[in-house]
């Protein structure tokens, strides 16, 4: 069993940036491609970013392209959303996801393991 412990959320004024981690507990999290999603209050969950295991193939939502950064560290087990030019839009609470097959995906379908979410609030 895999655990996702995210970390990096809070306030922040529009315009800002964070950078939130996703560490995991298994060694073998450089097999896995991993995912953030991101749920706004009385929204569905939706996806945000995916990463392959190797890093090669990245996969972003258009509402973050060109603003957020998915990267990941193998040998820390962590991988990371740099969040830059934030908008109140993108308030909600992150949760960073793993996936046993390999190839990653932008449906949380697909995933197999998730993290307890960290809350993010961009202030106007």
């Amino acid at each position: 069993q895999v655990q996702l412990v995210e970390s990096g959320g809070g306030l922040v004024q529009a315009g800002g940036s964070l950078r939130l981690s996703c560490a995991a507990s298994e060694r073998t999290f450089s097999s896995s491609p991993m995912g953030w999603f991101r749920q706004a209050p009385g929204k569905e969950r939706e996806f945000v970013a995916a990463i392959s295991r190797s890093g090669s193939k990245i996969y972003y939502a258009d509402s973050v392209k060109g603003r957020f950064t998915i990267s990941r560290d193998n040998a820390k087990n962590t991988v990371y959303l740099q969040m830059n030019s934030l908008k109140p839009e993108d308030t909600a609470v992150y949760y960073c996801a793993a996936r046993k097959l390999i190839a990653p995906s932008r449906y949380e379908y697909d995933y197999d393991y998730w993290g307890q979410g960290t809350q993010v609030t961009v202030s106007s």
